[in-house]
């Protein structure tokens, strides 16, 4: 309940009180103050004091009779149901209020008549329901008794609070969306704002005109178009959708989504329009990424067929029957798919030395074998060295496991990795014992072509191949560009 619906109860108690010590004769006089100076009446026996009082009342008052017959009814009272006094002397009250009410209006009269009562009632008006407080209490007319009635007009009062409370409402939720929302006047004057709004602002723009507040630019599009434009139209009754713009924030450059539509109160009266701004620059940021992301991943694609262009033709011309190109083309391809698998599980960024070799041994050697030692891999290299690094372990291994220290139980093999000292550029020895006797081969096949060619996109890259009598060795050197420092 309300402060007002509070006070107007207690002045209608106030009323009824009076009412009963006038009916019981404790009061033999009334001053009624107003506009005018004050009058003093005098209350004899007749009824005719009696109406005199209930004129200068504010309230609608009624005297009832037996049969709930309207017997005088003051000026107040005729006003709330558009009558003058004659059209409403004689009608029931229940029948001025509609079949609606009927029942519980008959069993509030009814208490009515044996002590002060009182009760809201929902009946139809002309243009729309209405909500009435009625209060009721015996009456002595002459020889019989009726009912003494007040009847105020709460309707007013509830709109008015239902209408705060909107307000309310719609600050509240204002206040809270996710998206930045703004609501404009006729003028374009800033009134409301949510709380993401705010963050955007260096300061409160609540008074502030709209493209003072948000001075944004539009890309692609001339100076023609401005803030206030946009403004003027929804004010106009148009809506405005999904434009793009750019914002400088306190914090950081914004990609904003401007959506505005008019602010309607009631029927077609536009009170002035609604901004909703939303963030695309994360969005944004994601479409550019995936921009660079797809650029590299058509150039990672024409690399890679080009590769396989070349080992298919290079195996081709190294290899004397079709079975030995078939193995060592796939063998070659398995190698690159390899190293492609861990770097796609990496989403393409930089990996480890270690997976790359490991992954390379792996169809002759597992990581803990005792003819394997691996040391100082834990070093980070770019998606590039990789690619080549998988192809020149590939090359290795399959030679150690057809020629060299794999291709016996007794075999061993070393990888060991060393930074230099400062810590940037890495060089890998493989190192091969316990194998057969190694002599170098008079002709050279493409695998030596692989792994003295692969690293060497770079200065600083490539390998070295050394035919030791007690194992094979080879320095690889990978360039500093690739390495990742710590």
């Amino acid at each position: 309940m309300t402060g007002e619906e509070a006070e107007l109860r207690q002045r209608l108690e106030e009323a009824e009180e009076t009412l009963r010590a006038i009916r019981e004769g404790e009061v033999d006089a009334l001053v009624i103050g107003g506009a005018r100076p004050a009058e003093v009446f005098t209350l004899e026996a007749g009824p005719e004091p009696y109406r005199v009082f209930m004129e200068a009342m504010e309230l609608g008052a009624a005297a009832l009779d037996e049969a709930n017959r309207v017997l005088f009814a003051n000026k107040a009272f005729c006003t709330l149901f558009g009558c003058v006094m004659e059209e409403l002397q004689g009608r029931a009250l229940p029948e001025m209020l509609g079949e609606a009410v009927e029942k519980p209006l008959a069993e509030f009269l009814a208490k009515g008549r044996s002590e002060p009562h009182a009760a809201e009632f929902r009946v139809a008006g002309a243009a729309a329901e209405r909500q009435l407080h009625l209060s009721a209490a015996p009456l002595r007319l002459g020889p019989s008794f009726g009912l003494a009635l007040t009847v105020t007009d709460l309707t007013e009062r509830q709109r008015l609070a239902a209408t705060e409370e909107s307000e309310r409402l719609a600050r509240a939720v204002i206040a809270s969306a996710s998206e930045a929302v703004i609501v404009c006047d006729l003028s374009g004057r800033i009134t409301h704002i949510s709380r993401s709004g705010l963050a955007l602002c260096r300061d409160n723009p609540i008074g502030a005109m709209f493209d003072q507040a948000f001075p944004f630019t539009l890309p692609d599009v001339t100076g023609l178009l401005a803030g206030e434009d946009l403004i003027a139209m929804a004010n106009g009754g148009g809506l405005v959708q999904g434009i793009e713009m750019a914002f400088e924030a306190p914090s950081a450059r914004k990609s904003l989504l401007f959506s505005a539509a008019p602010l309607v109160v009631s029927g077609d009266d536009i009170r002035g329009c609604v901004v909703t701004l939303v963030d695309l620059t994360q969005r944004k940021e994601a479409e550019r990424q995936q921009h660079l992301l797809m650029k590299e991943l058509d150039h990672r694609v024409k690399n890679t067929l080009a590769l396989v262009v070349s080992i298919c033709a290079r195996t081709a011309s190294s290899e004397d029957t079709v079975e030995g190109f078939r193995k060592a083309f796939l063998g070659r391809i398995h190698a690159l798919a390899a190293t492609h698998n861990l770097l796609a599980e990496k989403s393409w960024a930089n990996i480890r030395v270690l997976d790359v070799v490991a992954a390379e041994l792996a169809p002759y050697v597992t990581l803990g074998d005792s003819r394997l030692e691996l040391e100082g891999l834990e070093v980070w290299i770019s998606p590039r060295a990789a690619t080549a690094l998988g192809l020149v372990t590939h090359e290795l291994a399959t030679n150690a496991a057809k020629y060299g220290a794999l291709s016996t139980l007794e075999g061993r093999v070393s990888v060991r990795g060393r930074l230099d000292p400062e810590g940037r550029s890495l060089t890998l020895e493989w190192r091969e014992r316990a194998g057969p006797m190694v002599t170098e081969p008079e002709r050279k096949g493409f695998g030596r072509s692989v792994i003295a060619r692969s690293l060497a996109y770079v200065e600083d890259g490539g390998a070295t191949l050394r035919f030791a009598p007690e194992g094979v060795e080879c320095t690889i050197s990978i360039p500093w560009q690739d390495v990742q420092v710590a």
